[in-house]
């Protein structure tokens, strides 16, 4: 997982699978639409590549580039883990403030009105 993360956490390197994400794409192709040079965009894919997260194919004299989302799944499910577990966390925070609330407001209108609330 930290070799995933490490891929993607570089902006140029998201780009590109942003790219990949809609359709496979040559290497010259990729290069075309960044402002750095084609060797740098060929160190991203290098890494991307070792990731795992794109495979690459020789048609011809074209290596084309694919995404492969597959490797991103255990990424995703720890990202998720945490998400969900924060919004347990929060639920149940505002569960807690209610609870104290409501013992509160029990509290102050004393035990003659509480007895009142429960025979009628």
């Amino acid at each position: 997982m930290d070799e995933i993360a490490t891929a993607i956490a570089d902006p140029v390197r998201r780009r590109i699978l942003a790219m990949l994400r809609d359709e496979p794409l040559a290497a010259g192709d990729i290069a075309q639409r960044f402002a750095i040079s084609r060797p740098a965009v060929s160190r991203h894919l290098r890494v991307l590549r070792e990731s795992g997260l794109v495979r690459d194919e020789l048609v011809g004299r074209s290596r084309i580039y694919r995404l492969d989302p597959g490797p991103l799944v255990e990424l995703v499910e720890w990202l998720t883990a945490l998400v969900t577990a924060d919004q347990w966390e929060r639920h149940l925070d505002a569960l807690e403030t209610e609870v104290h609330r409501t013992r509160r407001e029990r509290r102050s209108r004393g035990p003659a009105e509480h007895r009142r609330e429960h025979t009628a």
